[in-house]
C-alpha cells in the first residue's frame, strides 16, 4: 500500500448558496490527490502523458458523510492499496482535522494517444514493483 496526503483550502467557488461544498468539487480534489500520490512516489503524470500514455477515469464513487464549508482546510488522503497491473484503483478520504467528511474511489486504465488500452510503461511497472515488494 502506498499513500499520500495533500492539503486544500475550500474556495468560495467550490461552495453552493448555503456555503456548503458542492458535491462535484470533490472530484478535482481526488485528481489533486492522485497526481500528488504519483509525484510523491517518483511517477510524474506529466511524464506519462509526454510518453503517450493517458489514465482516463473508468469509474468514480463518492460517499458524503459530513459537509465541508468555505475556507475549511482539508486533507485529501489518497491510497493505492494494491499493485496495479492493467487498472489503477485508488481510494480517497477527505478530512477536516481528524473528522472524516467523505470517502471515494476511482478506477483508471492506461490508454495510448489513440484511446487503445495498453500496458503501463516499463518505468511505471518497475517503480510499482519497488513500492509493492
Amino acid at each position: 500500500m502506498i499513500q499520500s496526503r495533500v492539503h486544500v483550502t475550500v474556495r468560495y467557488a467550490e461552495t453552493d448558496m448555503m456555503g456548503i461544498v458542492y458535491h462535484g468539487s470533490y472530484l478535482p480534489w481526488f485528481e489533486i490527490g492522485r497526481t500528488t500520490l504519483l509525484k510523491d512516489h517518483g511517477l510524474s503524470y506529466r511524464e506519462l502523458e509526454a510518453a503517450g500514455y493517458r489514465l482516463p477515469v473508468l469509474e468514480v464513487g463518492v460517499k458524503y458523510l459530513k459537509p465541508a464549508f468555505y475556507d475549511d482546510t482539508l486533507t485529501i488522503v489518497t491510497t493505492l492499496g494494491e499493485k496495479p497491473v492493467f487498472r489503477i484503483q485508488l481510494a480517497y478520504e477527505v478530512l477536516r482535522g481528524d473528522e472524516l467528511l467523505a470517502t471515494g474511489h476511482t478506477a483508471h486504465a492506461f490508454i495510448d494517444r489513440e484511446g487503445r488500452p495498453v500496458r503501463p510503461p516499463p518505468h511505471f511497472t518497475q517503480r510499482m514493483g519497488e513500492l509493492f515488494k
